[in-house]
């Protein structure tokens, strides 16, 4: 079998959920620095990873803050999520150790940029969207910022269209400016669908905010990963 032309090492920052399976995303790890994001993604339609893509040959999934080796074909940047590299699904990635809550702290995106435009919120978020229009390659669509005030909130959404379901989001303030967005890291969402409906104090954490594929003219900011010491 040939050798994938080249492999990136990462510090994983988010395995998020993404339409039938995940998205995975970290800083570039290199001779002990941090580097920038990188985003693997698969061949499919919409490049999410399934749980053989990302596998480790033990078995084990890709966790917050494992520092991972990933086989990689080519940079794939798509529209404004310009973190892309198509992984090469004939290899399993490496395990090469676990990172500290230092590196994860100094991964940390400057605290003064915004989390891109915050002019526009869905019906149940707040500066939870961005129009596709504005969301530019520049900006990137990856973020890893600190926050004091986090709050989970567990409800159902959508019932008074018909289609009401229990959400978990986090609800923050970011420079100044609030925001209330989905969360789509499947521990934190299991961990709280378990109990009831309500408003959930955690105070300090990580957030890796990631910008979603686009969706009938806007992406979305989602929380990918809530760390915490």
């Amino acid at each position: 079998m040939p050798m994938p032309k080249y492999s990136k090492t990462i510090l994983c920052l988010a395995n998020s959920r993404k339409i039938s399976g995940r998205c995975i995303a970290g800083r570039e790890l290199s001779k002990g620095q941090l580097g920038a994001w990188i985003r693997p993604v698969s061949a499919r339609l919409n490049a999410e990873l399934s749980e053989e893509d990302r596998r480790f040959e033990n078995g084990r999934d890709p966790r917050v803050l494992d520092i991972i080796r990933i086989p990689m074909i080519e940079p794939k940047p798509h529209a404004f999520q310009v973190e892309n590299h198509l992984i090469d699904a004939e290899y399993y990635w490496t395990l090469e150790g676990r990172g500290s809550w230092q590196q994860a702290i100094g991964a940390l995106d400057n605290p003064l940029k915004p989390l891109w435009d915050n002019t526009s919120s869905s019906y149940s978020g707040l500066h939870d969207r961005v129009a596709e229009a504005n969301a530019s390659p520049a900006d990137g669509s990856l973020r890893l910022i600190e926050v004091d005030d986090l709050q989970i909130t567990v409800a159902v959404e959508g019932a008074e269209f018909g289609n009401g379901k229990r959400k978990v989001r986090g609800r923050f303030t970011h420079g100044g400016v609030q925001h209330y967005l989905s969360i789509t890291d499947p521990p934190v969402e299991r961990q709280y669908l378990l109990g009831a409906n309500g408003v959930f104090p955690v105070g300090k954490a990580l957030l890796c905010v990631s910008l979603s594929e686009p969706f009938n003219g806007w992406t979305y900011k989602l929380i990918a990963s809530v760390i915490t010491a």
